[in-house]
């Protein structure tokens, strides 16, 4: 098979059947009681506690989901927030993640000016071989603020290695009109930065997909119906699912006829299910791993009825 990272991504999608993305953020006052026992059995340090607490739970979650859907999506900033610990936890979760057989997107939204976005893309992106980068990631979501020269060593990279970027277009957050929907000379900044990802993505194209993609939230339906239209080329990661409002019929313009051409993330909806109703009641915090499978089951479900998704089946 191609090492081409769309080719790679729709093949580990074809596999499962789902676009569902599972985003791994740990956060200590959610995880489950086990885990949090274990930690402070084995650790007296609370840093220490804190990053075997996050290793535990997102390497199991990882078994739990792994058999279910194509990729994971550790979010960096949790892990980091417990400095060198925690980020050894997060590169083990990456390893242990591609070790099942995981597409992994490192959410790290990296960006910087030459040889320090170098650095970062020769950091994260391993691609095709875990063994390329030190963090070993399939692909890296990447912040164009400080312009299209600061993607090219991502794209570079991305390309030697079969990897993959996820550029910010247009985020799920309710604040992100303050900047991304601002008029330059007649277009929108975030449709400035659309149009870049486009010819990135089309200069990369196999199959129809480049490795450069989109970040474009389900929480802005309307733009991502423009947006698709605008970035046929470009592979999208459409986070804003479950917890912040995102529906399935909101998400449904993000796929081609076929099913491909996005993954859906669902970060706490599945992590912390075993919070929520209707898991709550039936399995509660003992049964966390059981809740979390029935909540990302549901999700390829409502993916699969409501969208193009259910073509993959």
């Amino acid at each position: 098979m191609s090492n081409h990272y769309a080719t790679r991504l729709h093949a580990a999608i074809k596999a499962k059947q789902t676009p569902v993305l599972v985003g791994l953020d740990p956060r200590l006052d959610q995880l489950p009681p086990d885990v949090l026992r274990h930690a402070r059995d084995e650790h007296d340090d609370p840093v220490a506690q804190a990053a075997a607490a996050f290793e535990e739970f997102c390497v199991r979650l990882i078994d739990v989901v792994a058999p279910l859907v194509p990729a994971v999506k550790p979010q960096s900033a949790f892990f980091e927030e417990w400095g060198p610990d925690g980020c050894l936890a997060l590169s083990r979760v990456i390893r242990y993640a591609r070790s099942k057989g995981l597409i992994v997107i490192c959410d790290a939204k990296r960006g910087d000016i030459g040889t320090t976005a170098e650095a970062y893309a020769r950091g994260y992106l391993a691609g095709a071989d875990p063994k390329a980068a030190l963090w070993q990631s399939d692909a890296l979501t990447v912040n164009p603020y400080l312009g299209r020269d600061t993607l090219e060593p991502f794209v570079k990279i991305a390309k030697e290695r079969g990897a993959g970027i996820y550029v910010l277009v247009k985020t799920s957050n309710p604040g992100s009109a303050s900047f991304q929907d601002q008029n330059a000379g007649g277009t929108t900044i975030y449709q400035h930065v659309a149009r870049v990802v486009e010819e990135l993505a089309l200069e990369t194209a196999e199959d129809g997909f480049g490795c450069v993609g989109a970040v474009v939230g389900a929480t802005y339906p309307r733009e991502l119906v423009e947006l698709r239209a605008s970035m046929p080329h470009v592979p999208l990661l459409i986070p804003g699912y479950g917890s912040q409002g995102g529906a399935a019929a909101d998400v449904a313009p993000a796929f081609q006829e076929s099913g491909l051409g996005a993954v859906v993330n669902n970060s706490r909806g599945i992590n912390f299910a075993y919070k929520l109703e209707p898991y709550a009641e039936e399995f509660g915090p003992r049964k966390w791993e059981a809740a979390a499978e029935a909540a990302t089951k549901r999700m390829i479900a409502d993916l699969a009825a409501n969208t193009t998704a259910g073509k993959l089946l």
